[in-house]
């Protein structure tokens, strides 16, 4: 069954947050994941969304989405994310 990572940012240093985006491709390439949405326009329209930032990211299973975060290249990284960005990360499985 499939997995998401779903992430919801708000990026306050954009410096920062550009060396993460180009370092974080080359991490997801070993447990298959691939970028679905990655901070396209949004539109809310109903409730609130606290992030102006959106970026879900399937992988074949959580096992490789679990993988993916744990992983010793991504764990080099995400120091990148967490000082340039507000947000949330969630791992979901997809329909059965």
């Amino acid at each position: 069954m499939k997995a998401y990572v779903i992430v919801q940012e708000t990026v306050k240093d954009e410096a920062t947050f550009e060396k993460y985006r180009r370092e974080v491709v080359a991490t997801l390439a070993p447990f298959e994941g691939r970028f679905i949405v990655r901070g396209g326009a949004l539109t809310v329209v109903e409730g609130t969304w606290p992030h102006k930032r959106t970026v879900v990211i399937e992988f074949p299973s959580r096992q490789a989405a679990e993988g993916w975060y744990k992983s010793p290249a991504y764990q080099k990284i995400i120091h990148l994310r967490l000082a340039s960005a507000d947000g949330n990360l969630v791992i979901v499985d997809g329909p059965a």
